[in-house]
């Protein structure tokens, strides 16, 4: 399509109506709905949840229609950007839809989409935490906090559609860019399950320091507003510095996020509308589960073992097909036993185990989960090992990967501890005789001109 001498892509119209219509939901919760400063309550928060959750599920609908039908011409897409791997090869004849397309039908983009919209959806709940985190240490009033959330979504929606675009656009144009996406859903799986929370101090952190700089800010909240005016002076309020630092949040975890979703789907309109439901529901959420983010001390893991499936099937695709419905059912369960596990293990339902288990549930429970969590510690070890060598038979940083995996098991098994230590020695020795190597080259090319 042609407008004023520039060439327009059908499907840029999709995305101008999927914003149209966010931009008029959320212009509803701000008008109407959120009207009155208030403190959010868990009931409004899990019925604002519970609609944007139908929203985002049902949007999969018109996911399923609008890909079958090719409306606005999505699902039009090169035969490289298909899902990894493609069991269906381009028709050897039939009308041919456009030069170099494939049709992306209905039933794989709607799978796709579910499954990008379950993964961002669990993997925001950490952000969650970190957005409690950055509340509390700015004392932020509670009646405050849902216009802190609300107009952060304008952040994420710009921000995210620029990281969606450009990893879109290096996929497209170099195919490795996808194992590097891999790689780092691996290596944050492995920062997932290796490093333990520390408090945060936001007082050094670089955006903040940065903000204080070149912003005037007044001491203490004027109500809800970002800015105020104080002898004439235009100053931002602290309002305005925790909206800044809850955007930048959202950005570093997008990091994880969006390289998820693409190692599920390579089509950006799913990836985009996938993010954007599965944020807006998140943040609705925060006010029910903020308080009790504690309690799923399970999940954590489940969502470590997520990341590592997702980069060890990019990496394995050549020899393991998974299909889109097979990814989220993967998902699914893996999610649904982080959940019941961190529900079982709640200490705050000791008196109800006891009351229907028995007195002893505690001495058997506590061993138990210590085998699942080295049971889990085996599997993702032992594939991140086994990605490490695939990775030095096929171009790849082997080497980097193969230790990243030991130090996994070795966080609970003596001979990987054991393992890890050859590996280390042997990594010294082998850089010694390299650097010996190398000052000997350099000797010689240096004595050479002499010579002549």
């Amino acid at each position: 399509m042609h407008i004023f001498g520039f060439t327009v892509p059908m499907e840029t119209w999709a995305y101008a109506g999927f914003l149209a219509a966010l931009t008029v939901m959320l212009a509803i919760d701000l008008g109407v709905l959120s009207r009155r400063t208030h403190t959010v309550s868990v009931k409004e928060s899990l019925l604002w949840s519970s609609l944007w959750v139908a929203v985002g599920v049902g949007f999969s609908v018109f996911v399923y229609f609008a890909y079958t039908h090719h409306w606005l011409g999505l699902g039009l897409v090169p035969p490289e950007l298909l899902p990894l791997p493609t069991n269906a090869p381009p028709p050897a004849e039939g009308p041919v839809i456009a030069p170099g397309l494939l049709p992306l039908d209905g039933v794989t983009a709607t799978w796709n989409y579910l499954a990008g919209y379950v993964i961002e959806y669990a993997l925001s709940v950490d952000n969650i935490f970190i957005i409690a985190v950055i509340f509390k240490y700015f004392a932020t009033p509670p009646q405050y906090q849902h216009r802190v959330l609300f107009w952060g979504i304008v952040g994420v929606v710009v921000m995210r559609g620029v990281m969606i675009a450009i990893g879109a656009a290096l996929l497209d144009r170099f195919e490795w860019v996808l194992y590097v996406f891999a790689g780092v859903l691996i290596l944050s799986a492995a920062k997932m399950l290796m490093l333990k929370e520390e408090e945060i101090d936001l007082d050094r952190n670089f955006a903040v320091r940065a903000a204080r700089r070149l912003l005037p800010f007044t001491h203490e909240y004027d109500g809800s507003r970002f800015l105020t005016r104080r002898d004439g002076r235009l100053l931002a309020t602290p309002l305005l510095l925790v909206l800044l630092v809850v955007d930048i949040a959202d950005a570093a975890f997008a990091l994880d996020s969006i390289p998820a979703v693409f190692t599920i789907t390579r089509e950006p309109f799913l990836v985009f509308t996938s993010n954007m439901f599965a944020v807006l529901g998140l943040r609705s959420l925060f006010f029910a589960i903020s308080a009790f983010l504690e309690k799923f001390r399970h999940l954590k893991v489940s969502l470590a073992f997520i990341l590592l499936y997702l980069g060890a099937k990019i990496f394995f695709h050549k020899w393991f097909e998974i299909g889109p419905g097979e990814n989220l059912g993967v998902i699914g369960a893996v999610l649904a036993v982080g959940v019941l596990a961190s529900i079982i293990d709640d200490r705050g339902r000791e008196i109800t185990r006891r009351a229907f288990l028995g007195p002893d549930v505690e001495r058997y429970a506590k061993p138990a989960f210590r085998q699942a969590r080295r049971l889990v510690i085996l599997v993702v070890g032992v594939t991140v090992v086994l990605i490490g060598i695939v990775m030095i038979v096929a171009p790849g940083p082997g080497l980097i990967v193969i230790p990243i995996g030991l130090a996994i098991l070795a966080s609970e098994f003596w001979w990987a501890r054991r393992l890890l230590r050859q590996f280390k020695q042997q990594g010294r020795s082998v850089t010694r005789r390299a650097r010996g190597l190398w000052r000997g080259k350099a000797g010689r090319g240096e004595t050479k001109p002499g010579d002549h």
